[in-house]
């Protein structure tokens, strides 16, 4: 069985989506970007800390007899140099939305599998720009109660798709797991076949 170090609905709906079954077991790690780190950097070793923490976590429990891999993944939407993480409160949020009107930000999203073969990682950067937003756009979005969870304060997936004129790069990796990527481990890991499903 795979497990999914991640507590996030999104990722659980995306691994049903292509066919992943899956269980659920959060990481506890410390998410705070490192002095001088990359934006790339931070969220690989975030996605491959949660990864190894919980795959750890089952050996150490001895719970690992039916445990074939962990994904942990990490996605984070970045304005120049500046990460844009969930929203505060309702200031915080409607200052995020001003920031990125009409503007490009990147989303950098990396996926990382622990298994029996080791530690692998995939990371998918994706290009988004929104259309110029008014301040009473988004004050109502903020009301709608869509971003209050989300980083960058979005949701690609809702109505949050309303602000995006243009997107390069990945739908997935926006919402929060790079299907692409994730395909790519576990198939190179014989944790999933081609048809998308697990192997039982």
């Amino acid at each position: 069985m795979l497990v999914l170090a991640s507590a996030s609905p999104r990722r659980t709906e995306l691994l049903r989506q292509i066919g992943v079954r899956h269980q659920v077991v959060p990481a506890d790690i410390d998410e705070q970007r490192l002095p001088a780190e990359s934006i790339e950097g931070c969220v690989v070793r975030l996605s491959r800390a949660k990864a190894w923490q919980v795959w750890q976590r089952l050996l150490s429990a001895q719970a690992d007899d039916h445990v074939s891999g962990v994904l942990g993944a990490d996605t984070v939407v970045a304005l120049d140099d500046l990460l844009l993480g969930k929203p505060r409160d309702r200031v915080d949020a409607l200052a995020m939305l001003q920031r990125l009107s009409g503007r490009v930000h990147r989303v950098v999203s990396a996926v990382a599998l622990a298994s029996a073969q080791g530690l692998r990682h995939a990371l998918s950067v994706s290009e988004v720009r929104f259309r110029k937003l008014s301040l009473t756009e988004c004050a109502a979005y903020w009301d709608s109660g869509e971003p209050c969870d989300k980083a960058g304060s979005y949701a690609i997936q809702g109505l949050g798709a309303l602000f995006i004129e243009r997107l390069t790069g990945s739908y997935s990796g926006v919402m929060g797991l790079p299907l692409f990527e994730t395909g790519e481990l576990l198939t190179a890991a014989g944790l999933m076949t081609l048809a998308g499903e697990s192997p039982p």
